[in-house]
């Protein structure tokens, strides 16, 4: 377990009495951690409102102001933005709420996988948004831990989606929603998180059309894009499906923290659509399952007919060569004989013999008769 010096968990009545400014001694202490490229509160706090009945009653422009109002305003909810924050911003929120020693681990270290974890009264969901890049063929996800308390909520996002703003804007213009409770805020986060898994799964789709087009069309490269765009659908996958346990396990708590129905309805709808999603994602590993087998059978099929070509040129090329042998060996007879005649020794006996040259004539004939029928009886010629 790793703590940030300087924190400890505190209730969460302490933290009605906290002074004004709660960052004061983090940041008063002589530290190694702190990061001179780390983003500063400013930089990081994109938006943070309280709203009452569902309206936005204050927008405060610091953290040290959301705690001070919020701590005068009973009854408020208040909602904290923030993107890519600091180790010592998110110490000194986690400090400030008193949050379990283990969520603040969670929180502080990032890189979390998909999970919902309870902590006393406190709830910490982490979600894996994601969006595809068509061009690099590529799912990037990013990372957002949702905090909701009694009366806050506290977004943390790593990454450029979903658009929370767009968020924000949708609750506020429905106050009734907004107004059921911080779990409203955390419907509407997913419900963003889980529409931004529809272009995915569309871009997957077109890319997967397309392949099966390389496929048929005897692309080398097509094996190597299938395999690469096989590991981010898995990918893709494995997030649906841990999207998935979180709502269900969202599911399993109505009962006991008493969730009101319109809320249990819009989370059955995420559900709903994320199930869809899942559905398609699975297609997706069935489809490039059968591609891949399609393709080997093709590469096979193709391999097999080059085989065959170079076979059938390779046994036109050894019977060209069995004829150009056989017929230098009929040839290669009567200019052996020629050559042994053609020496005009005195002591050769035929060449002063009177039928020498027809006996020499008819041995070039026979020779080259028999070996002539030899190599077309063998098929040679």
């Amino acid at each position: 377990m790793r703590i940030i010096p300087g924190l400890r968990a505190v209730s969460h009545p302490a933290r009605r009495t906290a002074s004004p400014h709660p960052t004061a001694r983090l940041t008063a202490e002589p530290t190694e951690r702190t990061v001179p490229t780390e983003r500063s509160e400013a930089e990081s706090l994109v938006d943070a409102a309280l709203y009452r009945a569902g309206q936005r009653v204050a927008t405060p422009t610091s953290l040290a102001q959301t705690y001070a109002q919020l701590q005068d305003a009973p009854g408020a909810l208040a909602w904290i933005g923030l993107h890519q924050p600091s180790t010592a911003t998110v110490g000194a929120l986690c400090e400030h709420f008193g949050l379990h020693e283990l969520l603040v681990e969670d929180v502080v270290q990032a890189h979390q996988r998909p999970k919902l974890e309870r902590y006393d009264s406190t709830l910490l969901a982490v979600l894996h948004p994601a969006c595809y890049l068509d061009a690099q063929e590529e799912v990037e996800f990013g990372e957002l831990h949702v905090i909701v308390g009694q009366d806050y909520v506290v977004t943390i996002q790593h990454g450029k989606t979903p658009d929370l703003s767009a968020v924000r804007a949708r609750l506020e213009a429905e106050p009734d929603l907004l107004a059921t409770g911080p779990e409203a805020i955390l419907y509407a986060v997913m419900d963003a998180v889980v529409d931004q898994y529809a272009p995915v799964y569309r871009g997957l789709d077109v890319d997967i059309d397309e392949i099966e087009l390389q496929v048929f069309r005897g692309d080398t490269e097509v094996s190597r894009r299938i395999y690469e765009l096989s590991q981010e659908v898995a990918d893709f996958g494995r997030a649906v499906r841990s999207t998935q346990r979180i709502l269900s396990d969202l599911s399993a708590g109505f009962a006991k923290y008493r969730v009101t129905p319109d809320l249990q309805s819009y989370l059955r709808d995420v559900a709903d659509h994320l199930t869809e999603v899942r559905e398609r994602t699975d297609g997706f590993h069935s489809s490039l399952r059968d591609i891949l087998t399609v393709n080997a059978t093709l590469v096979a099929q193709r391999q097999n007919a080059e085989m065959k070509t170079l076979a059938e040129q390779s046994r036109a090329e050894n019977e060209q060569m069995r004829r150009i042998s056989a017929w230098a060996a009929i040839i290669f007879t009567p200019s052996l004989i020629t050559g042994i005649y053609g020496m005009n020794f005195d002591t050769m006996p035929e060449l002063h013999w009177l039928l020498g040259y027809p006996f020499a004539l008819g041995m070039m004939v026979v020779s080259g008769g028999i070996l002539y029928s030899l190599f077309k009886r063998k098929g040679w010629l």
